[in-house]
């Protein structure tokens, strides 16, 4: 869980303990394509200025107008503190095709961060992760292994069902997904950023282990993506090697 809680730490150093200062994105989005948005968003500001941007707002809705020049424009739009720029890239992600679904939804989000930035007074913090998050609340991916690799009875899969979430309902952690297959049990969750993500899973995990021990002291914890359970076990098989 080494990852994660660099992660954590690294969080709570830069909001420090502010309240509200930090913004979630909370849609799935794939990684890559927040870096390739971010990266571009910082290239528009640089080059084009904001009556570029705001001349260009009605071309968002000209179906003839290629993707890629709209991806542009919302990543320079997105950067502007108007109410204007916000209202056009809302209502463009409103009925965004597929292609242009995810990108419009980042634009989104840091737009409606400089909104809040300005109105209130105060520096935003945006942060995003390939899984999301709600509130303040990030998500994670979490894989559980039991001891020896031995597969998990149906008791035991019942406890691990019952007893992670009951444990992680004492941080406001939300369970969303569930699933137990061979020696693999596997959650999808919400954690509030404030708590040390090694903790509360290391005490969820004692909680299952009151009934046998049966599960390693140790778990796979990503925010990047849900794993597949080939993917969990192909990376078990490469750390063991």
């Amino acid at each position: 869980m080494r990852d994660s809680e660099n992660l954590y730490d690294k969080i709570r150093e830069l909001i420090g303990n502010v309240p509200g200062s930090f913004n979630i994105l909370e849609e799935e989005i794939n990684v890559d394509l927040q870096v390739e948005y971010f990266e571009l968003s910082k290239r528009m500001a640089e080059e084009y200025n904001a009556d570029w941007a705001l001349d260009q707002i009605d071309l968002l809705e000209d179906p003839d107008y290629p993707p890629e020049s709209k991806k542009q424009l919302l990543a320079r739009l997105a950067t502007l503190e108007d109410v204007s720029a916000y209202r056009a890239i809302e209502g463009f992600a409103r009925f965004a095709d597929e292609e242009l679904r995810d990108w419009s939804m980042l634009a989104l989000q840091e737009s409606r961060m400089h909104l809040e930035s300005n109105l209130l007074g105060e520096n935003q913090v945006f942060i995003s992760t390939g899984l999301g998050g709600r509130d303040h609340k990030l998500r994670y991916f979490v894989a559980l292994i039991s001891r020896n690799e031995e597969i998990l009875n149906p008791f035991q899969v019942k406890i691990i069902g019952d007893e992670f979430p009951f444990a992680l309902s004492r941080y406001q952690g939300e369970v969303e997904e569930y699933q137990a297959e061979g020696y693999l049990a596997t959650f999808l969750l919400l954690l509030p950023i404030q708590y040390s993500v090694k903790e509360v899973f290391s005490e969820a995990i004692k909680e299952c282990n009151q009934y046998g021990d049966f599960l390693r002291d140790n778990c796979i914890v990503t925010n990047v993506k849900k794993l597949t359970f080939n993917e969990i076990i192909d990376f078990i098989e490469r750390r063991s090697e």
